[in-house]
């Protein structure tokens, strides 16, 4: 499809791609304002989707945003347009985290985005089964550290000891999570009930099961709740991980993380690779750090993307782009 006029179906365009970008805990905490004299779209944060016990930073939440201002820049791409950015605007106004212009024009850095990776917008879904086990092939894995390069972050694919000492760290913030009475609380309040009449959260039927085997650190959504989940599963025994990070730790920088984020998702998307992230970590400012390793003083950890073969994600709620419910 290419069009050049802002009409209201391109809007519905921009605006399904937008929301069908991941979120910490699907919290969604974006809100999209169109200014049609300038053609563009002022991406804000929602303030009242906030996690502050799980965010206090709001530094996830940023990545959210990112992610989001990503399948924007995507999705106006495949309409015609020269996506310009401008990442925190407004000086005055804080929650202004972005604004997308679309210009008529060559792409302004020369390097259009791949085929398919608009349609891996619709198809994207974070799966928390176990995967096959079968090793990504390298051109693959380096095809994704250069997607995250290209929007100014970093990918490192470690070693089998590498990706044991990253799990670990996941696994002793996974401890942490589940001792904290608060932020339980704040987790579980994210999980909806079959049929719940929300646009937000995620339903217990996209919950993945635990790790029979203990080795992988997968969220414990529901703790001690009377919850139905599926039974147990053994996960792959050699996971394969990716740690996304950045030189800095500004806003600016979580912004352009979200970006890098969902770029490397989309590239692994359109590859037929199943995506899921590891967040937890990165809730607990020394394992925060430590997940850096030793050493690496400029790295500033983000997110650890686990990645493999098998099966799609399920689907969780979106809040309307328009008229009717969307879900992804």
């Amino acid at each position: 499809m290419q069009t050049r006029e802002v009409d209201a179906a391109a809007v519905q365009a921009l605006l399904a791609a937008a929301v069908a970008a991941p979120s910490i805990h699907n919290t969604q905490p974006w809100r999209f304002r169109l200014h049609p004299d300038s053609r563009s779209i002022e991406v804000r944060l929602d303030q009242e989707r906030a996690l502050p016990r799980t965010d206090p930073e709001r530094r996830a939440q940023c990545l959210s945003v990112g992610a989001a201002v990503f399948n924007l820049r995507v999705a106006a791409a495949h309409l015609g347009w020269n996506p310009v950015v401008r990442l925190l605007p407004a000086v005055d106004d804080p929650d202004v985290l972005a604004t997308v212009q679309l210009t008529v024009g060559a792409v302004a850095d020369g390097q259009p985005f791949p085929a398919g990776l608009y349609e891996a917008v619709e198809r994207r879904h974070t799966s928390r089964m176990p995967f096959t086990g079968r090793p990504v092939p390298e051109p693959i894995v380096t095809e994704m550290i250069s997607s995250a390069r290209a929007e100014g972050a970093h990918l490192d694919v470690p070693d089998i000891m590498g990706t044991r000492r990253l799990l670990r760290l996941t696994e002793a913030a996974e401890a942490r999570n589940a001792g904290h009475p608060g932020r339980t609380a704040e987790t579980r309040a994210c999980v909806t009930a079959p049929g719940a009449d929300t646009s937000y959260g995620i339903p217990i039927t996209a919950l993945g099961p635990r790790d029979a085997s203990g080795r992988m650190p997968v969220r414990d959504f529901t703790g001690e709740l009377s919850a139905p989940r599926l039974p147990a599963l053994r996960f792959e025994r050699h996971a394969q991980v990716a740690l996304l990070w950045t030189a800095r730790d500004r806003q600016e920088d979580w912004l352009r993380a979200g970006q890098a984020l969902q770029r490397v998702l989309l590239t692994a998307t359109r590859r037929g690779v199943r995506t899921s992230m590891l967040h937890q970590a990165m809730e607990w400012p020394d394992l925060r750090a430590a997940m850096a390793g030793p050493g690496q003083r400029r790295c500033c950890p983000q997110l650890l993307i686990r990645f493999g073969y098998g099966p799609d994600g399920g689907r969780t709620p979106r809040a309307s782009a328009g008229p009717g419910p969307r879900s992804r």
